[in-house]
């Protein structure tokens, strides 16, 4: 069977003399000229395609094409000129493994299109997989985190290789950017290198409760550089603010409308830069999973709550915050349904907020855990208990838990859910509130 192959030059000459030579050869069949980038993805997602041949030169061709071809499981080969360093050198950073010079023979071409289609489609290797050393049991049914061992990494790998923590919970604000600032707080106060991230789509709030500049770059800006090339951790690091020694804050989105900026496949670049960057990169997720865009488009589709897919579906450790209330308790309950139907593979636990005596008859914990058992078949990770004074005094000052009411219960109780996450013992009869300084990258 030939192997059914796109070409999309823009213009450029060396299409004509290309396809005329590779016509004539059995092993390839060029089943479609596109004439720009959205004829090409259109064809790409109809199936007629399993590699594309790809003018360097062509207008709008950016990492996210790639990745749509990529999804599309067709891959880009790129064809620039001779001795064009620079653009083949663009053309690696979006993603483009494969390039060939525009004076290539046809039998050269076929055995790279055949090399790229091979590599597509290889089963991924076990020792090559992006899941970090770390692994999370449910603290309900273990007695301790497992230590950080695991495959080894492979060689080409960053040396840090960190893991990804989703802080979900579902809507009716249960408390999410709460727990997410003082966790990566409390992670970096361990030792470990933290990085908070804001990819709330919906209304990213971490800038304004840390008294931040909302308007700074952020995310979104890490999205826009991985349309032009792949992010990497110092890019990355450039975009953050340096809160201490230990955590670095990535801001998110200052206007709900802004939320086609945080596209799915720059989310994960930039998720990929954060595992070189810091060993717990912690991130502050939107709450709804809705994925109905096919509705109203007949197209493919704008994914508002792609970013907080693309974060679970990254994440190692999913943390799912829920209010400890009964109307929070069933938001939580039909919100865990729903990761369900998610296909997340990532370990969940959950985390009760705001847990307070007088919302539930009898002993709120006793209460809290029952209930949770009866009608989601699970055990709470941690109980955190409310605290409004001292969220409202951190709030106020625009300062973290352990800066403004470092003995807090809440503080405490979220210390020591990092040292289950993080797997490193926390500190006792020791008062670790101190100010950190805060300067800009």
């Amino acid at each position: 069977m030939r192997l059914p192959v796109l070409s999309v030059a823009d213009g450029a000459p060396w299409e004509e003399r290309l396809v005329s030579a590779l016509e004539r050869n059995a092993a390839v069949e060029i089943v479609r000229r596109c004439v720009d980038v959205v004829d090409l993805l259109a064809v790409a997602a109809s199936g007629q395609g399993r590699a594309a041949l790809v003018a360097a030169s062509l207008r709008r061709l950016d990492a996210d094409v790639v990745d749509r071809l990529h999804a599309a499981a067709v891959v880009p080969v790129g064809v620039v000129a001779r001795g064009d360093d620079a653009a083949e050198q663009r053309l690696r950073a979006l993603g483009i493994a494969y390039v060939l010079p525009d004076d290539a023979d046809a039998g050269v071409v076929v055995s790279v299109l055949g090399e790229a289609v091979r590599a597509l489609t290889a089963p991924p290797d076990p020792q090559g997989t992006s899941r970090p050393l770390r692994t999370y049991a449910d603290p309900s049914t273990s007695m301790a985190i497992p230590p950080g061992e695991g495959a080894p990494v492979a060689p080409d790998e960053p040396e840090r290789r960190g893991s990804v923590i989703a802080v979900w919970g579902p809507t009716g604000a249960p408390g999410r950017t709460t727990v997410a600032v003082n966790l990566a707080d409390e992670i970096a106060r361990l030792g470990p290198a933290a990085l908070l991230v804001d990819a709330d789509v919906y209304g990213g709030t971490v800038a304004a409760v840390l008294g931040l500049l909302d308007e700074s770059p952020g995310l979104a800006a890490a999205s826009r550089l991985a349309s032009a090339q792949r992010v990497d951790a110092a890019a990355l690091a450039a975009l953050c603010w340096q809160l201490g020694p230990q955590l670095r804050v990535l801001t998110g989105i200052p206007l709900a409308s802004r939320w086609p900026e945080l596209r799915p496949a720059a989310v994960t670049s930039a998720l990929a830069a954060a595992r070189a960057l810091a060993d717990f990169t912690v991130v502050d997720c939107g709450f709804c999973l809705e994925t109905d865009e096919e509705l109203s488009f007949d197209t493919v589709a704008p994914r508002r709550n792609g970013a907080t897919l693309a974060v679970l579906d990254d994440a190692d450790l999913v943390v799912a915050v829920g209010s400890a209330d009964p109307i929070g308790m069933q938001r939580l309950v039909r919100g865990l349904g729903e990761l369900r139907d998610a296909e997340v593979e990532a370990p969940v636990w959950v985390v009760l907020n705001r847990v307070r005596s007088g919302v539930v008859p009898g002993d709120a914990g006793t209460e809290l855990r029952a209930a949770l058992e009866r009608f989601a078949g699970r055990t709470p990770a941690a109980l955190l208990p409310s605290d409004p004074r001292a969220v409202d005094t951190a709030v106020a000052a625009g300062r973290l838990l352990s800066e403004s009411t470092p003995n807090s219960p809440l503080r405490t109780a979220v210390r020591e859910l990092a040292g289950a996450v993080t797997g490193v013992g926390v500190p006792s009869g020791r008062r670790l509130g101190h100010r950190a300084r805060r300067a800009r990258r």
